[in-house]
């Protein structure tokens, strides 16, 4: 139980890291993430959006008991990596590596914390 635990903080707060990093990318360097969005043919629009439902779903993730809720940002997160995977081989850019390992710690955080449920 104490290494689940461990795993769980561990690769829950990789995680936010990696969100926080990303987000903090949409909010200063606007210019450059919109660059990106035009080239994955995203409407420029929704970068600010996008990354305030970043930090919901992380504190969602850390501070929120309903489990439905947690469970429901657990999946968004899923579905955001997924795409930004293949948004990034589709334009053969080389930077699908930073989805990847948010996957990991994705369904690394999510399993943990199912099995700290149960």
């Amino acid at each position: 139980m104490k290494a689940t635990k461990i795993i769980y903080y561990v690769s829950t707060g990789l995680l936010t890291v990696l969100m926080l990093f990303s987000v903090g990318m949409y909010f200063f360097n606007y210019d450059e993430v919109s660059v990106m969005f035009q080239g994955f043919g995203y409407p420029t629009y929704i970068i600010y959006p996008y990354a305030v439902a970043k930090l919901l779903g992380l504190v969602a993730i850390w501070f929120v008991s309903n489990k439905s809720l947690k469970d429901w940002a657990y999946s968004a997160f899923f579905f955001a990596f997924i795409l930004a995977f293949f948004a990034h081989v589709m334009i053969n850019d080389g930077e699908q590596t930073g989805a990847l390992i948010a996957m990991i710690l994705l369904i690394t955080s999510y399993f943990t914390y199912k099995k700290l449920q149960a």
